[in-house]
């Protein structure tokens, strides 16, 4: 017996290591009757990309798997309402008759199937629809439904709009700010405990850990001015049948960007949003840069604004030559002129002054924040390309170069990104793409505006600037940009392309526009820049008409610029009418409102009248027993007053007190029904 016992001792022993080895399989009986349990991950809910508005730019949508345990089901409800549920589901989903569902769920109930399968891939509105059957609506434990989460599908609302911008994350590719922010939006999995059979994975409605859904981003995009961005955009590369092209326009206070979009031509010649070049690609800035090479003379003292010098049309740099436009020859003309025509002198102005020692020339354009890349959020910024004495590419015309925007590399973020500290009094800001983090549409982070560098420059050096590129609009190459109503500053550029996605078909050229707007006042800084045009290659016919049809919509839609028509007409000083009331309440309101007023009595109760300077307040008796006066009030002070006599009012119309059907002063009648009249 002792034997015997110890032997069923260690058997016990035994099978509960088995147990904890082999998990949660009933190893007592036959390996065919095992049930076998597996920990299935569910998916969280990833969170939205908003706009700075809170519109919706990516969203998640559900898809629900219905299913059904009709064994949970009273019978007497089981019975009443069964016919009833399976007339609501045929006429939702109609590939089965109201019969067909009625068997269906007979037999599963009859056979002890806890997980009927109703439908699977069911919206979030089929799945509220079908809570409110019969039997259905009763819940889970009662009425049966399970309507767990099949799968989760990303969504756009606005399909294209800052598509690569926003991004996306899947197994092969991770961009945008889907990427940088993955860890924010994608929440926490959740597990579901599943039975494995032979035809796969069956719910057991046995949720171990619950998923937590994602946290939204507010990207700092608004909806508007980013459609109108990448519908300008979209009506000039079609109409120049150009390679792609890109669009920024950022705020210039903040850094922050409004919008972003880029366009390629794909082989179908449709264009989409197929790379962020914008961000990613870097190119020579052709003549955009002459204000990086005005800013850096102006402070080094080499040049005064206003000093002359000769454009001949044709400019002769050791074994190479630069040409101006149709190799024009504009004579002797001021430095600013030059910058206004895109003159190429200027290339020969840096030359002189800085060719024996032209590391401070390098060293000048690196203090502006030029070499360096922006450390965005969203990946793929390159760092910008700018030689320097003693690298193999440096040559004698390196400087020459280099002032007109040639060996030297840029993306149009990093351009912008310049020129929008012109705009904003010298201070860089970094370019922001969100704004905050939300929960539940509570903040939970808020991402401040952040400073690169305070001071580029000095504040004379900057105004002379800013009169510069107010000048090309109004006088040279952008003349054709301005605005009826308001001043537009910015600079156009043209650069020969030998290099990058372009060079397979050939040279091409790069048309570009960059700037502010309004140039007094600058709310807004923009760069547009198109790639390879088959018709116009000149910065202000192909890239500045975008700009100015942008800053033309983003004005003239926004009633924060408009002035109001009657801004400098006096307000009227007129004392407002007043309804009769509680004393009390009428001196709260009055002493809020600023408005003076003068007392002839201390009842509770008064009249108002309004004189022209001040509310007068009358005696209104009000007796005990005696049906009140309460035309001129609101309704909730008359019915206040009638109900302490215990009268039942009636009320017609709306506004304040215009009839009463009892007259004031009689003895009131308790009980009875006094009728209002409201106008």
């Amino acid at each position: 017996m002792y034997f015997g016992f110890v032997l069923i001792m260690l058997t016990v022993l035994v099978k509960t290591v088995m147990i904890q080895v082999e998990g949660r399989d009933n190893i007592l009986v036959g390996e065919s009757e095992r049930i076998k349990m597996v920990e299935v991950p569910i998916e969280s809910r990833r969170g939205q990309i908003l706009d700075d508005k809170g519109n919706p730019l990516v969203t998640s949508v559900s898809f629900y798997e219905i299913r059904m345990d009709p064994t949970v089901v009273k019978k007497e409800i089981f019975d009443k309402d069964l016919d009833s549920l399976a007339l609501m589901l045929s006429k939702v989903y109609p590939e089965k008759s109201s019969r067909g569902y009625a068997e269906m769920i007979r037999k599963a109930r009859a056979s002890g199937n806890r997980f009927l399968l109703i439908r699977r891939k069911a919206t979030n509105e089929e799945r509220k629809k079908l809570r409110t059957f019969p039997i259905f609506r009763e819940g889970r434990n009662k009425g049966g439904i399970i309507d767990n989460i099949e799968t989760i599908v990303r969504k756009r609302p606005h399909g294209i709009l800052a598509h690569r911008t926003l991004g996306y994350v899947n197994e092969d590719v991770r961009v945008g700010l889907e990427a940088a922010y993955d860890e924010v939006l994608a929440g926490e999995q959740g597990i579901e405990l599943k039975q494995r059979l032979e035809t796969g994975l069956k719910p057991t409605g046995s949720i171990l850990k619950e998923t937590v859904d994602g946290s939204d981003i507010v990207t700092t995009i608004d909806k508007d001015i980013q459609e109108v961005a990448e519908n300008e955009l979209m009506n000039q590369l079609i109409s120049e049948n150009a390679r792609h092209g890109s669009v920024i326009v950022m705020e210039v206070k903040t850094g922050k960007i409004k919008a972003i979009a880029n366009l390629q031509r794909t082989e179908s010649g449709a264009y989409f949003e197929t790379y962020n070049f914008a961000v990613g690609l870097k190119s020579y800035p052709g003549s955009t840069i002459k204000l990086a090479s005005l800013m850096a003379l102006l402070e080094d003292g080499k040049i005064n604004i206003e000093d002359t010098v000769k454009a001949t049309g044709v400019f002769n740099f050791y074994n190479a030559k630069l040409h101006d436009t149709g190799n024009r020859a504009y004579g002797w003309i001021s430095i600013k002129r030059a910058f206004e025509l895109s003159s190429n002198v200027i290339a020969r102005v840096v030359d002189e002054a800085y060719k024996d020692d032209p590391m401070k020339f390098v060293d000048r354009l690196r203090s502006f924040g030029l070499s360096e890349s922006l450390g965005l959020e969203i990946a793929g910024e390159p760092e910008p390309t700018m030689y320097q004495p003693g690298d193999p590419s440096w040559s004698k015309i390196s400087i020459p170069w280099m002032s007109i925007g040639y060996e030297i590399q840029l993306t149009p973020l990093q351009t912008l990104t310049f020129y929008n500290a012109v705009a904003n009094n010298g201070t860089v800001m970094k370019p922001q793409f969100v704004s905050q983090i939300r929960k539940n549409g509570i903040v939970e982070k808020e991402f401040d505006p952040v400073v690169l560098r305070q001071n580029i420059c000095s504040e004379n050096t900057i105004n002379i600037l800013k009169a510069c590129l107010e000048g090309v609009v109004e006088n040279g190459t952008g003349k054709s940009l301005q605005s009826a109503n308001f001043k537009i500053a910015g600079k156009t550029g043209t650069s020969r392309l030998d290099a990058g996605p372009d060079s397979e078909e050939g040279l091409k050229h790069q048309a570009s526009f960059c700037g502010y707007f309004p140039a007094d006042d600058p709310i807004y800084s923009c760069i547009v820049v198109i790639a390879a045009p088959s018709r116009n290659i000149y910065g202000s016919k192909v890239s500045g008409t975008v700009f100015s049809a942008i800053a033309n919509k983003v004005y003239s839609t926004h009633l924060k610029y408009q002035k109001a028509i009657n801004e400098q007409q006096l307000l009227a000083q007129v004392t407002p009418p007043s309804l009769d009331g509680h004393s009390g309440d009428l001196d709260m309101i009055l002493n809020n409102l600023h408005i003076k007023k003068k007392k002839n009595s201390g009842n509770d109760w008064v009249s108002t009248t309004a004189k022209e300077k001040f509310v007068e307040l009358n005696k209104r008796e009000v007796v005990k027993g005696l049906v009140p006066n309460v035309v001129g009030m609101g309704l909730k002070d008359a019915l206040y007053l009638l109900g302490n006599e215990g009268l039942y009012v009636e009320v017609s119309g709306t506004g304040h007190v215009v009839h009463q059907s009892i007259m004031p002063g009689v003895k009131s009648p308790a009980g009875g029904v006094i009728k209002l009249e409201l106008r």
